[in-house]
Order: structure tokens, then C-alpha cells, then sequence
């Protein structure tokens, strides 16, 4: 039986990305992509908030599971899966509760700053009161390269960030357009990234 998945990106370089995946992972998989920058664009302007409406009128014909890769409207687009009918989950929300569980000091890295909010909010609700202290960096000058194309710039500064960073028992990097960086990374420091973990979990909806 073939599974059915909708994906949600902001940016269309996830489409290979994800795909590569339901290759190498989930071959039964039938993938829908839906690519909406502007939502991204929206969300920083004015908030998450500002995506609702919008979001419900993109995703009210999926005809099954919704993963949403933009962590940034993650968190917006999970509350409208009872008015959708659907499952909605953020692409972001295994790779959380895997740090909390490799230990409590977790160091966020997002090139984005709109992205750096909502992930600390969503590790705070997967820690379930566990204790858990969240240390946020905006990788200065990434985002702007992945813009302008520099898919190899963007992922050097981050890992350059990811290395730089101590006192940490786990980094998460918070975008799934920042998974092009763990192969540069030298720390011996956890380096979890979404798009995996993310994906399996969408696929077990």
C-alpha cells in the first residue's frame, strides 16, 4: 500500500532534500510537495500568526498527514490540524525531543532569527518539565548566502558556528536547510538536524 505524505516547505531547495529521503528510507512513500516562500517571508514580517489563514487555505486538500519542514511556522501550522482533519506535525519536533533526551544544555543555531523563538518553545514542551537550558545563536551572514544561492557558503558559517560552540551537551541547527552543514563539522559535540527524523516520524502518522 502506498503512504501519502503532504510537505509544507518555504523554500524549494527541501524538495530534493526530501525526496533523497523517501529514496533512501521510505521507497513505498508517495510524497505531495507544496513550496510556499512567501509564508516565511510573511511570518518574519508580521509573525507566525500571520500565516494562519493562508495555511489553511493551502493545506485543506491534503488527503492525509501534513509535515511542515519551516520551523518557524512549525508551531502555527501543528494547532490547525483539528480544523484541517488532519495530522500536522513540525518537521523539527523529533529532532527536540531527541536533545532533551542526550541531556539538558542544549545550544540552538538557526540562520534565521524568527526560527530561534519557536524552537526554544518547542524544546521547553518536549522537556515536559524536564529541566532543560536553551542557548540560542543566529549564525550571522548564513541566511543571506542560502538566499544568494552560496548553498556551500551557508553551510561553512554554520558549521564554523557549530564548532564554536561549549558548554553544551547537544546542538541542535533549527532549519532543515541547514543540514548541508553536518558534514563540515568538526565538534565533538551532537549535531542533530530535522529532515531525517522528521520525515519518519511523518511517514508513522
Amino acid at each position: 500500500m502506498v503512504k501519502r505524505l503532504t510537505l509544507l516547505h518555504t523554500s524549494p531547495v527541501h524538495v530534493p532534500v526530501f525526496d533523497a529521503l523517501r529514496e533512501q528510507d521510505h521507497p513505498e512513500a508517495a510524497l505531495r510537495h507544496l513550496v510556499a516562500p512567501e509564508l516565511l517571508d510573511r511570518a518574519r514580517a508580521h509573525g507566525p500568526g500571520a500565516v494562519v489563514e493562508d495555511l489553511l487555505a493551502r493545506l485543506r486538500g491534503a488527503d492525509g498527514p501534513v509535515l511542515v519542514t519551516c520551523s518557524t511556522i512549525g508551531a502555527v501550522a501543528e494547532s490547525l490540524a483539528p480544523a484541517l482533519g488532519v495530522p500536522v506535525l513540525r518537521v523539527d519536533r523529533p529532532m527536540a525531543a531527541e536533545a532533551v533526551r542526550i541531556g539538558p544544555r542544549v545550544a540552538v543555531l538557526a540562520t534565521v532569527e524568527s526560527t530561534l523563538a519557536p524552537t526554544a518553545e518547542l524544546l521547553a514542551e518536549v522537556a515536559a518539565g524536564r529541566p532543560v537550558s536553551v542557548r540560542t545563536h543566529l549564525v550571522d551572514g548564513a541566511w543571506a548566502l542560502f538566499e544568494a544561492g552560496d548553498d556551500a557558503g551557508s553551510a561553512a558559517a554554520v558549521a564554523a558556528a557549530a564548532d564554536s560552540v561549549t558548554d553544551a551537551d547537544v546542538i541542535v541547527l533549527a532549519q532543515a536547510s541547514m543540514v548541508g552543514a553536518v558534514p563540515l563539522v568538526r565538534t565533538r559535540l551532537p549535531v542533530l538536524t530535522s529532515p531525517r527524523r522528521g520525515l519518519a516520524a511523518g511517514m508513522s502518522l
